[in-house]
């Protein structure tokens, strides 16, 4: 059992080396600064099952960080959550395959309301569906999983937490994120503490 664990990390440390870096994560993390930042609009991230998660973690993550965003159900943007968006919002889809139903419906139905609204997809697929709509693309490499059935989203959702990662600590350093903004947004917790710990307590409202 230990040489298989050793093999599974190996895998999954291979596929995260292995990922695509190219300009796409320069366009991306300017157009979340662009459409968030300047323009005062919010990063929205979608999409279903296991990918789903990933993609509430990150935009947990990001509002943690200094950039306003929320996770919003693709099938429950159907039945009305649709109509939070605004405009110069910003979407961030997550599918592993590029084809996901319900992820390609919320697109026609986000540029219902919002014609102009802008994509970020994170895909394995370049000639998916939503690689096609989307303004910026991130491809994941399109590694094996580690499941031994080849099918439970295992490795792809590993490479698509690092792929979020990359976008929020980018962003972070591009608006100059500090202790301080940290603490204000996370007070509770060791976090919070910790960050209170490590900036000037007078600057925080407490």
């Amino acid at each position: 059992m230990i040489e298989e664990i050793k093999s599974i990390i190996n895998k999954e440390a291979t596929a995260v080396c292995s990922i695509p870096v190219t300009e796409s994560y320069e366009k991306a993390v300017s157009l979340i600064y662009d459409c968030i930042h300047k323009q005062g609009g919010t990063l929205i991230t979608s999409g279903m099952g296991k990918a789903g998660l990933i993609a509430m973690n990150i935009a947990t993550t990001f509002s943690s960080t200094g950039t306003p965003a929320y996770f919003l159900h693709p099938s429950e943007a159907q039945h009305g959550d649709l109509g939070i968006m605004r405009p110069y919002d910003l979407m961030l889809l997550i599918s592993n395959s590029g084809k996901t139903r319900e992820l390609k419906e919320l697109v026609s139905l986000s540029k219902g309301l919002i014609p102009d609204v802008k994509y970020i997809v994170i895909t394995s697929n370049p000639d998916s569906p939503l690689a096609q709509e989307a303004d910026v693309c991130l491809l994941t490499g399109a590694p094996d999983e580690v499941c031994p059935l080849g099918l439970t989203p295992t490795t792809s959702t590993t490479v698509m937490t690092v792929i979020g990662d990359i976008l929020v600590v980018t962003v972070m350093k591009m608006i100059g994120f500090t202790n301080v903004d940290y603490a204000k947004r996370h007070h509770g917790g060791y976090l919070g503490e910790k960050s209170r710990a490590q900036c000037n307590k007078s600057d925080i409202r407490e």
